[in-house]
């Protein structure tokens, strides 16, 4: 049996108030989770400003705590949920993860590496290929960054 709609928008939700958390910080507004078993058992934001660290955007802040709440950096049959279409890095890192699927939010015309700028969910040099599902509370995660970049210039 598969995930609801239903589902994928509350986990989203979730996403969503954390990358509000991020923007309290002044970071740009992107949250993640991890979800297991209909479980979070990670969870992440945009924190390179906070950390100094230009790898902490949040799937892979949210990444490391799930290999860490699993003791393993394998971080199989897992759902990672994400306000905004990851960059290269990200799926990069979900690939080696072996993230099961992917969910998220916003898309990213410009850096997207899911399936706008690139297209690695199914490229054929990644060992591991991940199912995903875009554009859930699509509206308001892009609102929420046109309003973040709207307030900065």
């Amino acid at each position: 049996m598969g995930i609801s709609p239903e589902e994928d928008e509350a986990w989203m939700r979730y996403a969503f108030r954390l990358a509000q958390r991020a923007e309290q910080c002044g970071e740009v507004p992107v949250g993640a989770i991890v979800v297991k078993d209909n479980r979070c058992i990670a969870e992440g934001w945009n924190s390179v400003i906070t950390h100094h660290d230009p790898t902490a955007h949040a799937e892979i802040v949210a990444l490391r705590a799930a290999g860490l709440a699993l003791k393993n950096y394998r971080i199989n049959d897992t759902t990672l949920y994400v306000t905004l279409e990851p960059c290269v890095m990200c799926m990069g890192a979900l690939a080696h993860g072996r993230i099961k699927r992917l969910v998220f939010g916003a898309y990213d015309p410009k850096r997207g590496a899911v399936c706008n700028a690139l297209s690695l969910t199914d490229a054929s040099f990644l060992n591991h290929q991940i199912s995903w599902t875009g554009g859930v509370l699509e509206s308001q995660c892009a609102e929420q960054l046109r309003d973040f970049f709207r307030a900065r210039r």
